[in-house]
C-alpha cells in the first residue's frame, strides 16, 4: 500500500483527500490511499512518519509551509527560492525532500484569469505567510509588480488601513493569500473597501471552500472579476503527483 496525505492544523475544509481518492480510482490504483493528518505543531511530523511507514508523499497546508523546513533533509532550489514548502517527497531511503507546487498552480491559473499581466497592472497580495510567498514568486516570474498587505504596521508592506480607494484603483489585481473566509468561517472576508472596486478589478482567492467566498461575492457585487483557488488546487495536486512518481 502506497500512502499519501495532507498535514495541517485544521483540515475540515480540505478537498485534497476527495481529489486524490477519485484520482486513484480513475487510474485503477487500488494500492494507493490518501489520508488527512491534523498535527498540533510541525514537530509532530517525525512521529507521524514513524507511525505510518507506508507514507510516500505529503501535501502541506497552513500553518506549516514554513515550519516543516527543520525536519526536511533537502529543499529543492525552486522551493528554497520561494521560502515555503507545500509538498514533501518521502524518498525510498527515508529522506524528506521539500517542493513547492503552489507556485506552479497559481502561476498557470493566473495566466488564464488575469489578462493585464505586465508592469502597468500591479497587484496587492493579502497575507505574508507561506501561500503568499508562492504568489510572490509567480507574480515576479510573470512580470507583475506587487505589494504585500498585512495586519501589522511597520511590516514589509502595506496594512489594510493603507488600502484607500486611490490605492485600490492603482492595483487591478488583488490576491487573497490568507485563509480568511475558509469554511466554516464563511462570513469572514479581508478588510477592504469593497465599494471602491470596479469592473476593472480581478479578485483571486486562494480559498476554494466555499466555492464563492465572501471576498469574491463582495467583489462580484462591485462588478469585479472573481476566481477561487480550485483550479490552482488541481494544478498543484497534479504537479505533486508527478513529483511523488519520479524515479528514485
Amino acid at each position: 500500500m502506497r500512502e499519501f496525505g495532507l498535514i495541517g492544523r485544521s483540515l475540515g475544509h480540505s478537498f485534497s483527500q476527495t481529489y486524490f481518492t477519485q484520482k486513484f480510482h480513475d487510474l485503477g490504483l487500488a494500492d494507493c490511499r490518501y489520508g488527512l493528518f491534523e498535527l498540533a505543531n510541525a514537530a509532530e511530523l517525525p512521529a507521524l512518519l514513524r507511525a505510518n511507514p507506508g507514507l510516500r508523499g505529503l501535501n502541506v497546508t497552513v500553518p506549516y509551509k514554513e515550519e516543516v523546513w527543520p525536519f526536511l533533509d533537502e529543499v529543492v532550489p525552486a522551493a528554497a527560492r520561494i521560502g515555503a514548502v507545500n509538498v514533501i517527497d518521502v524518498r525510498p531511503d527515508g529522506r524528506l525532500v521539500g517542493h513547492n507546487t503552489d507556485y506552479i498552480g497559481f502561476r498557470e491559473s493566473l495566466r488564464r484569469f488575469f489578462p493585464g499581466r505586465g508592469p502597468g497592472a500591479p497587484a496587492l497580495v493579502l497575507g505574508m505567510g507561506g501561500a503568499a510567498k508562492a504568489v510572490e514568486a509567480a507574480l515576479h516570474d510573470l512580470g507583475i509588480p506587487y505589494q504585500l498587505v498585512g495586519r501589522r504596521p511597520g511590516g514589509p508592506g502595506l496594512t489594510y488601513a493603507d488600502l484607500t480607494p486611490k490605492v485600490l484603483a492603482a492595483h487591478p489585481l488583488i490576491v487573497n493569500a490568507t485563509p480568511v473566509g475558509t469554511f466554516p468561517h464563511v462570513d469572514e472576508a479581508p478588510d477592504l473597501l469593497y465599494g471602491a472596486l470596479t469592473p476593472g478589478h480581478y479578485l483571486y482567492d486562494l480559498v476554494y471552500n466555499p466555492r464563492e467566498t465572501t471576498f469574491m461575492a463582495r467583489g462580484r457585487a462591485a462588478g469585479a472579476h472573481v476566481k477561487n483557488g480550485f483550479e490552482m488546487l488541481c494544478l498543484q495536486a497534479e504537479a505533486a503527483w508527478d513529483i511523488w512518481n519520479l524515479p528514485a
